[in-house]
């Protein structure tokens, strides 16, 4: 089959496409089931940000900064301040996308990346006066391609992001209720832990690791693994009713790639 037919033949059955590549022990991009692709963080490249990182996964990029302000605790929580991930994925990034308002995509992965970040923050640590002022931290992913698994590329570049900010040394006036920022001194936030997200995907009783943007709309399940420095769980989602023993199966792979990228990236 030449290239041009190949291309049309994917696009009109993308399910039989993937099909006969499986068939042969292969996908279509040419690894394995169980490769995953190349994966590189840069940080510290939007000067105008507090912290920044800039992930690609593939062909999927990721540009992450995060912007502190200052602002009054919660009347409830006076002694902790605030973590505010979100993710945008443009019309830009990818023709599955509108413009527009965030998508239902969009806020699903948002609300998932605020359930594995506020815990490796300690949001008292934000504090600058009790009850009067406190820090918050608006951490902006936008995707600006899109060749799938979003989340686990979203997460490592938050991660870093946060890693990679600090903070100006605030001083609350008491008399004034002022908040003053040096503008020589400056401190590092503390990050507790590293969590990093592996993706798995289920096609035809296939496990496929690292699921491409031409893989996921195909796949029967999915299974995302966040795994930390320790090798503990931190989050486990499965979309999709799979069968079998794939839970345990993608989360042992999890921990040994974990051990890689612990190696490479982190």
């Amino acid at each position: 089959m030449t290239d041009s037919k190949a291309s049309i033949f994917q696009r009109l059955h993308p399910r039989a496409y993937l099909e006969r590549f499986v068939a042969e022990n292969i996908r279509p991009d040419g690894r394995a089931f169980d490769a995953w692709r190349d994966v590189s963080v840069n940080v510290g490249s939007i000067s105008t940000a507090n912290g920044s990182a800039l992930v690609r996964l593939g062909e999927t990029t990721i540009v992450c900064g995060v912007k502190a302000e200052i602002a009054e605790p919660e009347l409830d929580a006076p002694g902790e301040g605030f973590l505010v991930p979100n993710i945008d994925l443009p019309a830009l990034c990818s023709p599955k996308f509108k413009a527009g308002p965030p998508g239902d995509e969009a806020q699903v992965l948002s609300d998932r990346l605020n359930e594995v970040l506020v815990p490796i923050i300690p949001l008292s640590s934000l504090v600058i006066e009790p009850a009067k002022a406190v820090w918050v931290l608006y951490v902006d992913a936008t995707c600006i391609n899109y060749d799938g698994n979003v989340f686990d590329a979203a997460l490592i570049a938050m991660v870093a992001a946060l890693r990679n900010t600090v903070l100006p040394k605030a001083t609350y006036d008491v008399e004034t209720g002022r908040t003053t920022c040096s503008r020589t001194e400056s401190v590092p936030i503390k990050v507790l832990k590293t969590p990093v997200s592996m993706s798995f995907g289920v096609f035809d009783a296939t496990l496929l690791s690292d699921p491409t943007a031409f893989e996921e709309p195909l796949l029967d399940t999915t299974v995302s693994v966040v795994v930390d420095e320790n090798g503990e769980l931190a989050s486990v989602v499965q979309l999709g009713d799979s069968g079998g023993d794939i839970l345990s199966t993608c989360v042992s792979m999890a921990r040994s790639r974990r051990s890689v990228l612990d190696n490479q990236i982190l």
